[in-house]
């Protein structure tokens, strides 16, 4: 798998040659390269939940954890053939100093692309245990069927 190519400034800001590397705003500037590549937007502030998408003879089953989300703070929409899931996961409040985060905050958006033969009329979207599985029905036309075979 190829990776983007960034555009950005270099590693280190310019300084002195004689000052000694700062390894902190190096692990910064990594970290802020890394987001951006495993789906963080840094202009936006939205970030991509993961997701496994899967299919069985009569649904496609799309599944985003989504730990800590409340039903209000997310949105399903369908528009024409693709799928669109945004929403929020409010910070908590903190009592104390925040030392170290790797959990998100904040803004989501996870957009996809129907495959043809979705009845967009029955798709069913519920998050229990904090992952939302939408259940994405397929029309009569598009599950498979058994052809019987003959003998001649």
């Amino acid at each position: 798998m190829a990776l983007p190519v960034l555009r950005s400034a270099p590693l280190r800001p310019a300084r002195d040659s004689l000052a000694p590397p700062d390894p902190l705003h190096e692990l910064v500037h990594l970290q802020h390269r890394m987001s951006v590549l495993i789906g963080g937007d840094t202009q936006t502030g939205m970030w991509t939940p993961p997701a496994d998408i899967t299919e069985n003879d009569d649904a496609y089953l799309v599944e985003i954890d989504l730990p800590g989300v409340k039903r209000r703070d997310v949105t399903v929409e369908v528009a024409g053939n693709e799928l669109r899931i945004t929403g929020r996961i409010q910070e908590k409040e903190k009592v104390g100093w925040l030392r170290y985060r790797t959990r998100r905050v904040g803004r989501f958006a996870y957009h996809t692309l129907l495959p043809a033969g979705v009845d967009a009329d029955r798709i069913r979207a519920d998050l229990t245990d904090g992952v939302l599985t939408v259940r994405l029905p397929k029309t009569d036309a598009a599950r498979p069927r058994r052809i019987p075979v003959h003998t001649a």
